[in-house]
């Protein structure tokens, strides 16, 4: 009997970043719960056994493609991690800009995250751990920025990290619903300039040529 030739590790990596992709695809036009491996096999031309090869089972798919968007994010950063201070305002807002580049990733993270607020789903841990370290990166950021400029920490850092995250949720939700009326990247610097002259009260542009998204 004529064995299988064995895939290279690139072709491998190659052919899992496939299933990812088209698992973002299908969560994100039907939710976790309703999109099916079938169907995610179907758009790589696998079968529903090869999709189980590579991630094991649905759960396990679900959180490699959270974990392939976070990485996807920071991919370009230097050293590969979140910066610190103004630098992660910047981050947030250069993020915004690639989200208005990819739809079908905004989409089926905001598909996601609203289904992981059920009791039971499979991502409610991956997006209540993701969102605490992200309040939590935001608020020393603030800290920094405070420091920075000499200003006395105050009470609403906390406040100021949560709402960075609800006006860049809450901004695709629109964008995806109006692409039009919604500019993504212009909106997202403008409501996060507004949350950091709130907090700190210094004025920031985060946008530093005014016109695009390249600060």
């Amino acid at each position: 009997m004529a064995r299988r030739p064995v895939e290279s590790r690139p072709a491998t990596l190659a052919r899992r970043r496939e299933i990812l992709d088209a698992a973002v695809e299908v969560f994100g036009k039907r939710g976790y719960a309703s999109g099916s491996l079938q169907e995610i096999a179907d758009l790589v031309g696998m079968t529903h056994a090869g999709v189980l090869h590579h991630f094991g089972s649905k759960h396990q798919l679900l959180l490699e493609v959270l974990a392939h968007r976070d990485q996807t994010d920071v991919a370009q950063l230097e050293g590969q991690h979140i910066p610190d201070g103004m630098g992660l305002f910047r981050h947030l807002v250069r993020t915004a800009f690639r989200n208005a580049q990819r739809a079908g990733i905004v989409q089926g993270f905001t598909v996601l995250s609203a289904e992981a607020t059920t009791e039971g789903h499979p991502g409610r841990q991956y997006f209540h751990e993701r969102y605490e370290t992200l309040r939590r990166e935001l608020a020393q950021a603030f800290r920094v920025v405070c420091a920075e400029h000499g200003v006395e920490e105050p009470a609403t850092v906390d406040a100021g990290a949560a709402a960075v995250l609800a006006v860049m949720d809450g901004l695709q939700v629109q964008w995806l619903l109006a692409p039009d009326a919604v500019d993504l990247g212009r909106t997202s610097a403008f409501a996060i300039e507004a949350v950091v002259r709130a907090v700190v009260g210094v004025d920031v542009d985060l946008l530093e040529d005014g016109t695009t998204g390249t600060p």
